[in-house]
């Protein structure tokens, strides 16, 4: 038992996460992030640049600048166990974080998503096998290879281009009759990719191979040939740990918040890509964020009075 009882604790160590450590800091609030990993998905994108203040530069470029700025604040990070369980007693929160537990006045949940998966037979067997969740990570094993990228968002194009870098043929399997939500300017890069096809209306229902990832069958019946499957189909937010709780969550599992990130329960926030919000950006969550520390520095303040 942690006997030190926090001001906040923030759980997730991405870009919400930091940039809430950041503002909570400056309202000299005794806090701590306890997070899995450091820095978030934005890790994992190849090129951002449509984050205010930097023209382009990598995911990770963007974590580290922002893990710097937290750490010349010197907030204080703990990191490399998962947050298990988030409860409350009275007005305070326990947080058990591995086999540690920390408790605090106020609870910042900012553990953002994990990848959906496709469901069907062959993808388990196959991880890491040829199947992947992120083109970032994987795409350079796949150098002069036939690739399949399974999904019809931004997310989805955004992840075949990068794959395409590497790639001979990235065909881009897509249930829907288009691909019609991703951004302009991805859409026009996509189409301006000669090694891109596309191939709509169409589900993947087995993934097959021998040690691994050979090919895949079609729900038409068809079969296609394939050194790897990158699958960009959606997030499921990370909110299991917080189910005794009664936070109020809306049918997708995310936290449903106010415009100033507060949830249901005082002294709760939620920010990033795990709340509610529709537009899911990094400077979305980063202003969520801010606004859950100023929630928290009001409540504490209150508490304190």
């Amino acid at each position: 038992m942690n006997k030190e009882c926090f001001d906040m604790i923030i759980v997730g160590g991405g870009c919400s996460g930091l940039a809430a450590s950041i503002y909570a800091k400056r309202f000299n609030m005794n806090i701590i992030i306890l997070t899995e990993g450091i820095g978030g998905t934005i890790t994992s994108t190849h090129l951002v640049e449509n984050y205010p203040g930097f023209t382009s530069l990598s995911g990770q470029e963007l974590a580290d600048n922002l893990i710097a700025h937290a750490k010349a604040n010197d907030v204080e990070i703990k990191w490399g166990k998962r947050v298990n369980k988030i409860t409350k007693e009275g007005q305070i929160f326990n947080v058990q974080f591995g086999e540690e537990n920390f408790t605090a006045r106020t609870v910042l949940l900012a553990t953002g998503t994990t990848y959906r998966k496709l469901g069907v037979p062959g993808e388990e067997e196959f991880a890491a096998k040829g199947v992947s969740y992120c083109a970032t990570c994987d795409g350079a094993f796949f150098k002069e290879k036939k690739t399949i990228m399974v999904g019809g968002g931004d997310s989805a194009v955004k992840e075949s281009l990068i794959l395409a870098e590497h790639a001979r043929e990235v065909t881009i399997v897509y249930r829907g009759e288009k691909i019609s939500k991703a951004e302009p300017i991805n859409m026009k890069r996509m189409e301006a990719t000669k090694n891109i096809k596309l191939r709509l209306n169409t589900n993947i229902v087995e993934i097959l191979g021998d040690k691994v990832v050979e090919k895949v069958k079609f729900d038409d019946g068809s079969e296609m040939e394939t050194d790897g499957v990158f699958i960009e189909i959606g997030r499921i937010p990370l909110t299991k740990m917080i189910d005794e709780l009664g936070v109020k969550k809306n049918k997708k599992g995310e936290i449903i918040i106010n415009d100033m990130s507060e949830s249901n329960v005082p002294g709760f926030y939620a920010a990033g890509d795990v709340t509610d919000t529709a537009w899911k950006q990094a400077i979305v969550g980063v202003a969520e964020g801010c606004k859950a520390a100023y929630s928290a520095f009001e409540f504490v303040s209150a508490q304190k009075a």
